[in-house]
């Protein structure tokens, strides 16, 4: 008796007698790329070492040239994962959850240790009370399933103390600002405001993918210039996060008014 059904495709993989054939494993080469990127994702991890360090040493320069790096490598890795297919070519590799890991020390840890070796937390009990307050918010967030929206949104604060701490350096503001930053900021991690998250949010992406890059180059510039900024290159780096937060706004105001008329319309509908 003849069998009519048609041959595997080649390069497949047969299963089982009757079973559907397994599609073939991806490249070598592909494989390798994806796993450069997490190893690329995972520098992170000792940069941070290196900014701790950087900061027991009193080098707040450093320090930020490093957070800088950080920022760039934190900003093209999720490009360089969905371009190579990364989830797919090493499905038992949680990517997401490393970069959580590395996000946390980059993010949130070294940027606190910096300001409390710099000096610019006070000394004492209030001092580690303000140390505290955004480790703790942000491990609350960095565990939210939704921390991250469906449609590219952050959702409350997004644990940006690098840039807190930055600023903070290069405006060399005092205690009692410092403290009152580091208070509002951890607040506003539970505030359910949709942060524009640069390189996924979709609405005036070129726009603010450009405005970012020139805030990195501002960056660049404003350290290079310590202890004595150009308050022109201030004013242009704060412009952007004027934009940032004006524009995060804007679109949680938005979404909310869409989901009212869409309430609004269905509950017209059952009426």
């Amino acid at each position: 008796m003849h069998d009519n059904a048609a041959p595997p495709a080649a390069g497949a993989i047969t299963g089982p007698a009757g079973s559907e054939p397994e599609p073939a494993p991806f490249p070598l080469r592909l494989r390798l790329a994806g796993a450069a990127v997490h190893v690329y994702t995972a520098s992170g991890s000792v940069l941070a070492l290196l900014i701790v360090l950087a900061a027991f040493d009193g080098d707040a320069a450093t320090a930020l040239w490093l957070g800088l790096a950080t920022l760039i490598i934190d900003g093209t890795d999720g490009m360089l994962a969905r371009r190579l297919r990364v989830k797919e070519t090493i499905p038992w590799f949680d990517g997401g959850r490393m970069d959580d890991i590395v996000d946390y020390l980059t993010y949130v840890f070294a940027p606190i240790v910096l300001l409390w070796t710099t000096g610019y937390l006070p000394d004492g009990p209030v001092g580690w009370v303000l140390a505290a307050i955004p480790l703790l918010a942000s491990c609350y967030q960095f565990c939210r399933v939704d921390a991250k929206t469906s449609d590219h949104f952050f959702l409350g604060f997004p644990s940006y103390w690098n840039i807190v701490a930055f600023y903070i350096i290069v405006l060399d503001v005092g205690h009692v600002v410092v403290g009152i930053t580091l208070a509002v900021f951890s607040v506003l991690v539970f505030v359910p405001v949709r942060y524009v998250y640069p390189s996924r949010t979709r609405f005036l992406q070129g726009v603010t993918l450009a405005l970012t890059a020139a805030w990195l180059v501002a960056y660049a510039v404003l350290v290079a210039q310590l202890p004595d900024p150009h308050p022109a290159v201030v004013v242009a780096s704060l412009a952007y996060l004027v934009y940032y937060w004006g524009l995060s706004f804007y679109l949680t105001a938005r979404g909310a008014h869409r989901r009212r008329q869409a309430a609004a319309s269905e509950a017209g509908q059952r009426a």
